[in-house]
């Protein structure tokens, strides 16, 4: 089998197809797979890394409003539009995956010019302007939440499966990464993520947060501050004593390398709604505080967030209502009710698409 994955501009975007492309390498490991994102991307980096193919297209997301920008995207989209066409020529591919973002256009519209089977995958419960173009034209829409569906005016394509990356979680017992981490064993352990360029808000937030609760000796925190913050945070943190209040129950770091340790280790997850997130955090069925960022496309991490506070599984809590009072008043009120965070826990699993990457691939096999 012959697979050409494509998407890019955000991780959102690239990390499911990852997922699915490891997947499909595990299960078949003869199959070619290619990669076409953007030039000058995200992919650029993190696809070689992880030891696939990658062809770029000139590509640009389209401006909101005319200006000189929007001709030269219209520009470089035909460029890409032929050599999209050249791509698929040569790799004959039998089955083109894309996962959104303005990178996957030009690809997709080749494949459909030449009916290649297209299978494309929505992250969010707000679909993308390609997805919602191509889907009716496409032989699979692949939803990561039920509530998607009423999006689409077609319907006998659509199928959910969840995302991709849920796939990549859970194989880490809580004992086995807490023990990792150096963590206690017993304590509730409380997770902080802002995304891997950190939020300044929650950061904030997170910093008021540490020093109400430095008295609390039963809770144990990671707290990842993002790259652009970090130095900043751990300034404060020091000058304020509180990495001395709380000793080795507490960790801050820029990054976590290996993200599936964390959220296995964790009780409790205070994070952003972005799509590849919840994904995780469904599919472990972890309890979480969420703060969408409202500097998104349709605010559609708001409308991710709100689907899980409405079945039980999270906290939702909007930027502008956010400081520490209020974090920690959440996670006090969670933390110290366990019948309510095992019903939430239950909750989020049954939103967990574990085996998404399984259902994708199934489709193919049809």
């Amino acid at each position: 089998m012959r697979v050409i994955l494509t998407g890019g501009g955000t991780g959102g975007h690239i990390y499911p197809a990852l997922a699915l492309a490891r997947y499909i390498k595990k299960v078949n490991p003869g199959t070619e797979i290619l990669f076409v994102g953007a030039s000058g991307g995200m992919e650029e980096k993190i696809i070689p890394e992880s030891g696939f193919r990658l062809k770029t297209l000139p590509v640009k997301g389209l401006p909101r409003r005319l200006n000189l920008h929007l001709f030269k995207a219209f520009y470089m989209l035909g460029r890409s539009s032929a050599l999209a066409r050249e791509i698929i020529a040569e790799f004959q591919p039998d089955f083109v995956v894309g996962t959104g973002g303005y990178a996957a256009a030009p690809i997709i519209l080749a494949a459909l010019l030449k009916r290649k089977k297209v299978i494309i995958h929505e992250q969010n419960i707000i679909p993308g302007v390609t997805n919602r173009f191509v889907a009716p034209c496409v032989y699979k829409v692949c939803l990561s939440f039920e509530a998607s569906q009423k999006y689409f005016l077609k319907r006998s394509n659509l199928c959910i499966t969840g995302n991709p990356r849920a796939s990549e979680v859970g194989h880490v017992e809580k004992k086995t990464a807490r023990q990792i981490l150096n963590m206690d064993h017993n304590l509730p352990f409380l997770l902080a993520v802002g995304g891997s360029r950190g939020a300044a808000r929650l950061n904030q937030s997170m910093v008021e947060f540490l020093l109400r609760a430095s008295g609390n000796k039963n809770i144990q925190v990671l707290y990842i501050t993002g790259e652009k913050y970090y130095e900043e945070i751990l300034a404060r943190l020091k000058a304020s004593k509180i990495l001395e209040f709380y000793g080795g129950r507490l960790l801050v770091r820029p990054y976590q390398q290996e993200m599936s340790l964390a959220l296995a280790a964790a009780d409790l997850v205070i994070t952003r709604a972005g799509a590849t997130t919840l994904a995780e955090i469904t599919a472990l069925g972890l309890p979480a505080i969420i703060i969408p960022s409202p500097n998104v496309v349709h605010n559609h991490q708001l409308v991710n967030a709100r689907e899980l506070s409405r079945r039980g599984a999270a906290v939702t809590i909007e930027e502008e209502n956010l400081n520490g009072k209020v974090l920690q008043e959440e996670v006090y009120a969670l933390l110290q009710d366990p019948s309510r965070l095992g019903q939430m826990q239950e909750n989020c699993k049954k939103l967990g698409y574990p085996q998404a990457a399984e259902n994708i691939y199934k489709l193919m096999l049809l």
